[in-house]
């Protein structure tokens, strides 16, 4: 009874419009409370112990550094002369601005690892970009919120970091290089719908006519954007620092190109940049460490394994619980965040995983893959809110772009789960 209510009440909660990590962490709560009035051993002590144990893991440092270098880089210049570098090597013409706003996103997920924050910081540029050439703001809010979702599966990754945290044996550099190939793949496959919408529907007519930047100049402009994964990527392979470090290396690497090189940012836009940072990673962080109450009363009240017991016995196999799975992360991906989705989530599929011998690795990337749907999947997708602000549409007027997208993103993702080497085929090369 008191396992029921623990869901009840975390549904309850959330329709009553309760904070998702507060309703995780009162849920939990009072189902200690409850448990220790009837068993008196469950203890209320559990509650700021799990409180913390949810937030003292040392992988988790790594999650406001990148939060915050994505706010520098957001603010830096650099998402611009990518851009413009993108441009000059694809050249202009219907279809090919969508194409480069997909590219710089992803290449801007390699630094930052934020979708939200990389919905900011390309949106900014090319929603206003695409505007001039004649695409629909509905459109272009579409294509940058979906190119951001990649920006979870492409190294570093704050979504594989949690991960990390939650299961056993899943290393933070493995789930990095296990989410590269993957990550491509979901680029790719926006890619062509979008090029293929714009083509269909006569989108960017005044492309064409617009500047194309030169070669040369672009790319020495862009350079040190260029190195960023590079640095942070290539120091991680070769041991100077973990991920964690590696972290906080961008950090000052940001700083350098954005006060020094660019000077874009000057010392009265650091408060504004440690705030915004600070925010959110606040945020992230007070759910991770709520949901640590919640994860604790689903083992000690034991209703991960009567739930796992059902569906192992129910007859489905190996490839349709897979399947019951992934259709469940992409309906919670329309309502929740991916950061919740994972913490509520991964708790109860773990024993599913030892049963059926899942490849951890591998597991955490077809989780973050659905997780990165969600991303731009209406009602509830945080990237399409910031890149609908930023062109001032209403997000239901995406939903036509948006629903092709998704569609592609689904189809890449089976592929995924036919070809497991897609994702298992770096690590094993980088032998994690």
């Amino acid at each position: 009874m008191i396992a029921t209510l623990l869901f009840t009440a975390f549904i309850v909660l959330m329709f009553l419009g309760v904070p998702i990590g507060a309703a995780l962490g009162l849920a939990g709560a009072v189902a200690i409370a409850l448990a220790n009035a009837e068993t008196q051993w469950f203890g209320l002590l559990a509650v700021p112990q799990n409180f913390y144990a949810g937030l003292g893991k040392y992988p988790l440092l790594a999650i406001p550094m990148f939060v915050l270098v994505g706010s520098i880089f957001d603010r830096s210049g650099v998402a611009q002369r990518l851009v413009d570098f993108a441009t000059a090597i694809v050249g202009r013409g219907p279809g090919m601005l969508p194409l480069i706003a997909i590219a710089v996103a992803m290449f801007m997920g390699g630094i930052s690892g934020s979708g939200p924050a990389t919905a900011a910081a390309v949106g900014s540029v090319m929603i206003a970009a695409m505007a001039r050439a004649g695409y629909p703001a509905s459109y272009s809010a579409s294509v940058v919120a979906a190119a951001a979702a990649t920006d979870i599966l492409i190294p570093p990754s704050v979504a594989f970091i949690v991960y990390s945290v939650l299961v056993a044996g899943a290393s933070v550099p493995a789930l990095f290089a296990a989410g590269m190939f993957p990550g491509v793949l979901a680029g790719l496959a926006l890619i062509i719908p979008a090029v293929w919408l714009a083509r269909r529907h006569g989108m960017g007519s005044l492309e064409a006519q617009l500047p194309r930047p030169r070669f040369w100049r672009s790319l020495r402009e862009a350079s040190w954007g260029l190195a960023a994964p590079v640095v942070i990527l290539g120091g991680m392979r070769l041991g100077w620092f973990t991920p964690t470090e590696a972290a906080v290396v961008a950090v000052f690497y940001g700083l350098f190109v954005g006060m020094v090189v660019h000077r874009t940012i000057g010392l009265r836009d650091l408060y504004a940049i440690l705030r915004e940072a600070g925010e959110l990673s606040a945020v992230i962080l007070i759910v991770v460490s709520l949901a640590g109450i919640f994860a604790f009363s689903l083992s000690t009240l034991g209703v991960i394994d009567p739930i796992t017991n059902a569906i192992v016995n129910s007859g489905l196999g190996s490839t349709g619980v897979l399947a019951l799975l992934i259709v469940l992360l992409l309906i919670m991906g329309m309502f929740l965040d991916g950061i919740s989705i994972m913490l509520i989530f991964v708790p109860l599929v773990q024993p599913l995983m030892t049963h059926y011998e899942w490849n951890v690795v591998w597991f955490g990337a077809v989780l973050v893959f659905t997780v990165a749907i969600g991303q731009f999947t209406p009602p509830m997708a945080v990237n399409l809110m910031v890149a609908a602000k930023i062109a001032h549409v209403r997000m239901e007027s995406t939903t036509r772009w948006v629903l092709w997208l998704v569609g592609a993103m689904c189809i890449a993702m089976v592929a995924l789960v036919a070809f497991p080497q897609i994702a298992l085929w770096l690590p094993a090369k980088l032998g994690y």
